[in-house]
């Protein structure tokens, strides 16, 4: 399957997380509103992401690979990309 990197701004009641969301090219679920509403999908793994608390306790961690509980997500958006 053909895939692509779509980039993703995150938030959770305690974190802010902007990373990249592996989606398919093109077809069926393609759209991250349809990704995202998948019932099935328990998870969302998130590569290259900047993982900030709400409450301004520490600085952004960056981190390779996460994975992010659907049932904990309140805020999903595309982001531009930069690069």
């Amino acid at each position: 399957m053909d895939q692509r990197r779509e980039p993703v701004f995150l938030e959770t009641d305690r974190y802010r997380i902007e990373g990249k969301l592996t989606l398919p090219r093109e077809g069926f679920r393609s759209r991250l509103s349809d990704y995202v509403n998948q019932g099935e999908r328990d998870f969302f793994s998130i590569e290259d992401a900047a993982v900030t608390p709400l409450d301004g306790s520490r600085e952004a961690q960056q981190v390779g690979f996460m994975l992010v509980a659907r049932r904990h997500v309140r805020l999903v958006m595309p982001l531009e990309d930069a690069g």
